[in-house]
Order: structure tokens, then sequence, then C-alpha cells
């Protein structure tokens, strides 16, 4: 630990939801967050936790003026609450003090880019791309969705904004037609349902209100090979998990509550996995730079952790895997690789002009 370093004495305030009590008791020591917070003590870095809720946000707002960063972990949507009072916080102590406010990551306007499904839409050109549509209005998906879902097959309708499967759905056009789908929506535990089409509008409706678009992907056939999640720092990889995930597939006989119905557990690799050689290059060396650029923001603010979630596609000419990205999320990215926490304490020491000493995937 070099005392001359940029980062050393910094002070990060680590942010997660809980209640009052929640934030009386938190240590670094009994918090989820634990080998955070020795990764970054191990780099000279002091971080404190900061529980939030909407009931005391005033006290967050003070700790966090006195900090010089703050990582928030965060989900869009938990228990009914959103992160919209949290998020205009952020914005604010964000911009102020002495030094402007600390820095943020993930910053909300970072999130509204990277963190949301528009992002799909926004980079459906790049390799990680697929078929993918937006609907601004409940009126453009009642008017453009059904000629897609009749021609292009299973779609996958999602949400702007969202988490743990809410708001996402896998919608088929029945073949006895007059105008019936089966839907399925990817959240724990649900069921197949046939409706209307014109009802399946009408319940996603909402999400308008939350989101301002929906997202429309086809859906893909290759999902019970698994998905893959490559986590971030900063715009270098940072460890891969592999998960057989069983959203959006019917339920066994046995039923959606069944142990047959649950997913898999996610086996997590480190950055070298060869397994994953050809996705790390690809995000580290040509998606990552060119979201960048589509999306028009700078990689000093890409989040301290952030992971992209990715289906397998059709095999290439040769047999070789494609990739499909199915989200990023940038809000609370959580479980992570064990080598995350050190890529997250290389991250802060950039942030801060510092330079990390070791190895940087350990």
């Amino acid at each position: 630990m070099d005392a001359n370093n940029p980062s050393f004495g910094r002070t990060i305030a680590i942010l997660w939801r809980g209640d009052a009590d929640a934030r009386k008791d938190a240590t670094p020591q009994n918090s989820r967050f634990v080998r955070v917070f020795e990764a970054l003590a191990s780099v000279g870095i002091n971080a404190q936790p900061a529980v939030y809720d909407e009931t005391f946000a005033d006290v967050v707002r003070q700790q966090l003026l006195t900090v010089d960063g703050v990582l928030v972990w965060v989900d869009p949507i938990h228990q009914g609450k959103t992160r919209a009072a949290l998020d205009e916080m952020l914005r604010d102590v964000g911009s102020r003090g002495p030094s402007r406010g600390p820095w943020v990551s993930a910053h909300p306007d970072v999130i509204l880019k990277m963190g949301v499904k528009d992002v799909l839409y926004r980079t459906r050109h790049l390799g990680w791309g697929a078929d993918t549509h937006r609907y601004d209005s409940a009126a453009a998906l009642r008017s453009e969705f059904p000629s897609r879902l009749r021609s292009a097959g299973p779609r996958v309708i999602k949400q702007n904004r969202g988490n743990g499967g809410q708001g996402v759905w896998k919608v088929e056009a029945l073949m006895d037609g007059g105008g019936q789908v089966e839907v399925l929506h990817a959240l724990r535990g649900s069921q197949p349902e046939r409706m209307s089409l014109d009802a399946f509008i009408d319940r996603c409706e909402p999400y308008f209100g939350w989101g301002s678009c929906i997202i429309d992907q086809p859906f893909q056939p290759r999902l019970p090979e698994g998905m893959i999640r490559c986590y971030m720092s900063g715009g270098k990889v940072a460890g891969f998990g592999h998960q057989l995930i069983k959203a959006l597939m019917p339920p066994p006989p046995q039923g959606p509550e069944s142990v047959e119905a649950q997913p898999g557990p996610r086996i997590m690799h480190s950055p070298e996995a060869p397994a994953f050689q050809t996705l790390r290059r690809l995000m580290e060396n040509e998606w990552t730079p060119q979201m960048i650029k589509a999306l028009d923001i700078q990689h000093s603010s890409l989040p301290a952790i952030w992971d992209a979630d990715f289906l397998y596609g059709p095999r290439d000419a040769s047999g070789a895997d494609t990739y499909v990205l199915c989200e990023i999320n940038a809000s609370s990215c959580f479980a992570i690789p064990d080598q995350a926490p050190q890529a997250i304490a290389r991250t802060v020491m950039g942030r801060f002009g510092g330079v990390f000493v070791g190895n940087p995937s350990s």
C-alpha cells in the first residue's frame, strides 16, 4: 500500500437498501459486501456502509456529501419501491461539494443509458444484437406487434426498467387463430396463460408509465443451454457466471414450485476461463467500446461493477457459438465472482488517479 498514491485515504460509501434497523446495525463485517469492503481497505480506501430508504433519505444524503465516492447496489424495483427518489438524490449530491460532490457509480444517468432494456434497441447493430424493436406507446405496440408476432415466431417482450424477471414475457401466437396467444412471465413460479393478444397488450400498458417504452426481441431457442453473465468492472472483464435458467421455459409436470422447476446454480469462472475467451475478447475490444460510442457515454463513467447477460444465438457457418445480449445490469450487480472485489478496487483507484499494484484479476 502506497501512501503517496492519490487514492490512499479516500472515503467511499457503499449504499444498499434497508430499513432503519439495518442502517443502525450495518458494519462492513456483517454486510454481504464484506469482500468489497476488504478489497477497498487493502488498497488504502476507507469504505463505510450507507443503508438507504426513502424514510431517512435526508440522513443518507448528508452522509454522501462527506465522502469522495459512492458505490450503489439498489434494484430498479424492490417490494413495490422504485429508484426514483434515490436517483434524484444521487444526481443532486453528485453535483455538489468542493469537487462537485462524490463520484457516483453507477450514476443514474449512466443507468438510464446502459442499464435499461432500451440498450438492446440502441445497440442492435452491434455483434450482440438481434431483430430488436422498440414501442414507445401502447398504441404502437397494438399496431405493430401483432404482424411481427405472426411472421417472426415467438417473441420476448420486456419492460424498459425492471429486475428479477418482472415485466419480461414470452409471447407465442396460437395456431388455432382468433387472435389468441400463449404468454409466460419470466417471474419465478409463473405458468403459461392463454388469452387474447388485446388482453395481453392491456396488461403491458402500465409499463409505459414507469419505463417509457417496451422492447421486443426474438425468443432464443438455445435458452435451455443457459445464460452467460459477463461481469465487467469499467471496461475490463471481472469474471463470468454460467447458469441453467428456467425463466421463460414452461414448468415441468411437477409444477412451477417443484425442485425440477428451479434454476441451476450460477457457476462462477475467472476472467481467464477458456470457455469464455471469445466472449471476453469481444466485450473488451469490440462491444464495450462500440456501446460507449453508441450511447454517448464516457469510458470513465462505466460502472465499477456491471454485467451483460448473454444467451447463445444461432451457431455460425463454422459451428462456433454466437451470443445475443438479453440485458445489462448496472443498478445492482450481485452476486459477483471471487475476482470481482479486487477488480472493483482497481477501478475505484483509477477513478481517483491511483495505480493498482498486483494482479488485476486476483
